[in-house]
């Protein structure tokens, strides 16, 4: 074996630069920093936590139903439903709070506005989260099941001071309107992949998503100039 280091296999420059793209892409979908972390989707599904994320267009579009249901200077909590969010965030409304509840501790990212949430325990929230606090609140159960839309339930009731928007399969339509009296919409939310299960949304108030498609999706009348 020689001491040199002329046998040391090296790479060429193209393979470093190469690997060096690679490692950085894997960063930012890992450590998303900057503006670039409230991209729709910068933080990658996670199939075995059930996760399947909202198209940018179905993102936005629920975004802006709930700019206008919240209000001048309302509260939004966003339930499982990081994609909602992460819209909301980067059409840039400082006027709004937004919380994000979710059991991926990779959304910790987002700082004290992210709030650790376990849909097995309801009402294991912190004491800053009181009732009744959010002007309305937007979900996305996990799993496809009374039992986890049931528990999901309590933390939406707990939270919302009355408005509801909630996205699950359509097999879930009856037992949404007992847990929490809304009704389905008229407008159908996309996701990334298509998924096996037909997707809707339901709200229990005067919704924009009941309109059908006449309402664009305009991002631009929402950032910052």
């Amino acid at each position: 074996m020689s001491d040199s280091d002329d046998d040391t296999p090296r790479l060429s420059a193209y393979t470093l630069a190469a690997l060096q793209e690679f490692f950085a892409e894997q960063k930012q979908h890992t450590e998303p920093s900057g503006d670039s972390k409230y991209n729709v989707g910068i933080i990658e599904e996670n199939w075995q936590l059930s996760q399947f994320w909202y198209s940018r267009e179905t993102a936005l579009r629920l975004a802006q139903e709930a700019l206008s249901a919240a209000g001048a200077s309302g509260r939004i909590a966003c339930v499982s439903a990081p994609s909602v969010y992460q819209a909301l965030r980067e059409l840039r409304r400082d006027d709004i709070s937004v919380s994000i509840f979710e059991y991926d501790r990779r959304f910790a990212v987002y700082g004290e506005e992210f709030v650790f949430y376990d849909y097995n325990r309801p009402l294991d929230l912190p004491e800053s989260i009181t009732a009744q606090s959010f002007d309305i609140v937007i979900a996305d159960p996990p799993y496809l099941s009374e039992e986890c839309l049931g528990k999901t339930s309590e933390t939406i009731k707990y939270l919302t001071r009355g408005k509801i928007l909630l996205c699950t399969g359509a097999v879930m339509e009856a037992p949404a309107a007992r847990l929490l009296g809304v009704r389905t919409c008229a407008f159908i939310p996309e996701h990334t992949r298509s998924l096996a299960n037909e997707f809707r949304c339901y709200v229990n108030y005067d919704s924009g998503l009941d309109r059908g498609t006449e309402i664009q999706t305009v991002a631009a009348q929402y950032r910052a100039p």
